[in-house]
């Protein structure tokens, strides 16, 4: 399955998500395709109101629970800051499949 996420105003599409594939890994996966460190959330929009998913949250179990109400919904990746080790070291930049293992 895949999931269309909104990135510095351009929609990216996460490939090979499964149900159980968690926020955090959604996060981690699209911090490293854009190939910036940083803290980052993702936010759920829907109906004008935002909600901030937690790292275990499953992002395409949300979809599941809205049911046709989903068309409505848009997620956004958000920094909210610099990580703890950025420095001078560029991120190496991997193939999401790669980062979400095997869905």
């Amino acid at each position: 399955m895949e999931l269309k996420v909104w990135v510095e105003g351009v929609v990216r599409v996460v490939c090979g998500l499964s149900l159980d594939t968690s926020c955090q890994d959604v996060v981690i996966a699209l911090a490293q395709a854009i190939g910036q460190t940083g803290r980052y959330v993702l936010i759920l929009r829907f109906q004008g109101t935002e909600r901030q998913l937690i790292a275990d949250d499953c992002p395409l179990q949300c979809l599941a629970q809205l049911g046709q109400l989903a068309a409505d919904v848009q997620f956004i990746l958000r920094r909210t800051g610099p990580s703890i080790s950025d420095g001078p070291n560029v991120p190496t930049r991997v193939h999401l499949r790669a980062m979400l293992g095997h869905f």
